[in-house]
């Protein structure tokens, strides 16, 4: 027995086109986009009378998927609350880039939250988190020599 890799990470959003934009913008790709409901989602999710819409993003040729998926019913109505770096739970997702600071730029011009300036962690990475959509921490990190 073995785990093979990561298939995908589910973010449950609200605005699906909002959050879609921001990672498209971002640089992934559609890879598909789904609608579900019925009984056996019931049974799967543990809930009752499901209804989602889902979008399927990565990477060109990657295998890994970040899948965002937008519950129509039963919708949470709880209040949003903004993680933090130190929350419990899982936190951020971390993607590997090229020319961190022109991806920082776009990013601030669009206003997204900047956790702090590019900073160099010894000789190996530049680093930088900001915060997507609907709170979702993103670590940046760009790949030094």
């Amino acid at each position: 027995m073995k785990v093979n890799r990561i298939d995908h990470v589910s973010i449950n959003v609200n605005d699906l086109s909002g959050a879609k934009a921001f990672f498209l913008d971002l640089g992934l790709e559609v890879h598909a986009e789904w609608e579900l409901e019925g009984e056996q989602l019931d049974r799967i999710v543990g809930l009752k009378d499901v209804k989602t819409a889902c979008v399927g993003l990565g990477m060109p040729g990657g295998q890994t998927w970040i899948e965002l998926v937008k519950f129509v019913t039963p919708s949470d109505e709880s209040d949003h609350q903004q993680p933090f770096a130190n929350t419990l739970g899982i936190r951020h997702i971390c993607f590997a880039v090229e020319d961190l600071e022109a991806i920082i730029a776009k990013l601030k011009v669009r206003g997204t939250e900047i956790f702090s300036e590019i900073e160099q962690y010894e000789e190996s990475y530049k680093l930088c988190y900001v915060r997507g959509p609907e709170g979702i921490i993103l670590e940046l990190a760009e790949k030094l020599g």
